[in-house]
């Protein structure tokens, strides 16, 4: 299990927060950066943050609803995307009174259709707007392209030049270049 600093920790408790009070989804947890499948939370800390009872997350476990990672020492160890399966069950069990195969049917289907939509995305962006680098481990990732960074790295070029100009040239100049820059960053 990777360490995590407090700071994160911290971080990723109000995310998950946010997941239980529907104030946001896994797609938006992922697409800022958050790694859903991170295992972080202790059962207490899951079955305190789900408002659950520890042992329902057990009971789940057992029958292969939600089966978390496991430490080397075999304690569970929940991600985001655990709890949020863990709130649509609790869901789909007490206020829509759907059977555990059922809740297990439904939980799956969704996260194949959560699948689709993130694929669908990734197609539908114009070939050339991502690049990929190197994550913290060394595995290839895919980044997203911004057009706003674009214009930043346009900007920073344009000042280099100007800084480099000589005093004489960067007075006539700069207020003009200055105008250009500005004009396609706010494009």
């Amino acid at each position: 299990m990777p360490r995590v600093t407090r700071q994160v920790r911290a971080l990723y408790e109000i995310c998950a927060v946010a997941l239980v009070q529907s104030r946001a989804n896994l797609d938006g947890a992922d697409d800022v950066g958050f790694d859903i499948d991170l295992p972080l939370f202790s059962v207490g800390r899951a079955a305190e943050l789900a408002d659950i009872h520890a042992q329902t997350l057990r009971q789940y476990d057992r029958v292969g609803l939600i089966v978390p990672q496991r430490t080397e020492g075999g304690a569970r160890r929940y991600s985001l995307r655990d709890l949020d399966r863990l709130v649509h069950a609790q869901h789909l069990s007490q206020d829509a009174g759907v059977n555990l195969a059922g809740i297990t049917r439904i939980l799956d289907l969704q996260e194949e259709n959560r699948q689709l939509r993130r694929e669908l995305k990734r197609l539908q962006t114009p070939a050339g707007s991502s690049v990929f680098a190197a994550d913290a481990d060394g595995d290839i990732t895919e980044v997203q392209r911004s057009r706003q960074a674009r214009m930043w790295r346009h900007e920073i070029h344009v000042r280099t030049r100007e800084l480099s100009a000589t005093p004489q040239d960067r007075d006539e100049d700069a207020d003009s270049k200055s105008m250009v820059v500005w004009g396609r960053f706010l494009d």
